[in-house]
């Protein structure tokens, strides 16, 4: 949780700033639960963040989880008329850069993703039952850790940005690139090269 949450801090402006984020970290403050800003022109960066102790291959990278994942998001990326412009599934979340042209595709698509992968996950057997994490409490047993965090992308500056990093991302996944701290400010010139030329 520790690298995710410090990663997903680093995408929101350094002004403080937050009309155009919400969900995830952001629900444990009060600007971070106001209605969730989107837009019908500009594209959506979108991460769905799990437990990962309650999953079974012990990350959404094992092959069943990772095909269950990318079957569900294309499915209803077409049914609610979604722009799928990346994705990138990592151990415990997952990166999606979208547009769509309606509001309520947006939220009927978040739903229901996030319901349908929990649902699937239960019903392949690929969640921990109760018997499996006996430490954890049971309100913490479901796979979902926040709502859905989302932020509009404002500008070409910001959206270049974003793009590199869910490709770092996706990149550190396959074993291509070494995990740095400093993530994109942290690769080297040979790295830079690789970083979308692979994968």
């Amino acid at each position: 949780m520790g690298h995710h949450k410090k990663n997903q801090l680093t995408l929101i402006p350094a002004n403080g700033k937050f009309q155009f984020n919400h969900g995830g970290i952001l629900r444990q403050q009060r600007r971070g639960r106001k209605q969730r800003p989107l837009s019908s022109r500009e594209p959506l960066h979108l991460v769905f963040k799990a437990r990962r102790y309650v999953i079974k291959e012990s990350s959404f990278r094992g092959r069943r989880s990772y095909m269950l994942c990318h079957a569900i998001i294309r499915k209803y990326s077409v049914k609610f008329f979604v722009k799928i412009e990346q994705v990138s599934i990592q151990g415990d979340h997952i990166h999606l850069l979208v547009r769509c042209s309606r509001r309520t595709h947006y939220q009927s698509f978040f739903r229901v993703v996030a319901g349908q992968i929990a649902q699937s996950f239960q019903k392949h057997g690929l969640l921990k039952s109760v018997t499996d994490t006996p430490n954890k409490p049971a309100t913490h047993r479901k796979l979902w850790m926040y709502r859905p965090f989302t932020r509009v992308v404002r500008s070409f500056r910001a959206l270049k940005i974003l793009r590199d990093y869910i490709q770092l991302n996706e990149q550190e996944a396959l074993g291509l690139i070494n995990y740095n701290v400093r993530r994109l400010a942290g690769l080297n010139s040979s790295e830079w090269q690789m970083l979308w030329g692979s994968g």
